[in-house]
């Protein structure tokens, strides 16, 4: 069992400070919109992860290479580009929920989104709700 910090780590900076300092307004907008959205779908209190990231709740995670630490089990950043949200279980199980959308792309576990006008917010907190409700039942399998 080789436990390893993450670079990325919970800090006392402010959520809403940050969001606050975001620009621009559209950008801040969204991001409070999904910061909303992921604390009533978590009902967790939504932490600062390094000075980018607002994660919400906690879990623990160990790879098959003996690998293990602590993550956020949703979260998102709002990057210059696009909106980031950290879906920590990833999307193989989601695909019809994926098909309704909008205007996205995804990495392993990253869901990019240009801006929350593109998307349906609906199938958004259907995503996550799915996704938290996946990494919970792991957690305690």
């Amino acid at each position: 069992m080789v436990k390893i910090e993450n670079k990325t780590q919970p800090t006392a900076m402010s959520v809403n400070y940050y969001l606050a300092g975001l620009g621009p307004e559209r950008r801040r907008d969204d991001a409070r919109a999904v910061n909303a959205m992921m604390r009533r779908v978590t009902a967790a209190v939504p932490k600062m992860w390094g000075d980018s990231i607002v994660g919400f709740g906690k879990t623990h995670y160990k790879y098959a290479s003996g690998r293990e630490g602590d993550w956020f089990l949703v979260g998102f950043a709002p990057r210059k580009t696009n909106l980031v949200l950290y879906i920590t279980s990833g999307f193989k199980e989601y695909a019809p929920l994926m098909r309704k959308l909008g205007k996205h792309k995804t990495g392993k576990s990253c869901l990019y989104i240009d801006k929350l006008d593109d998307i349906d917010m609906n199938v958004l907190e259907q995503l996550v709700a799915k996704s938290v409700a996946y990494m919970k039942a792991k957690a305690a399998a």
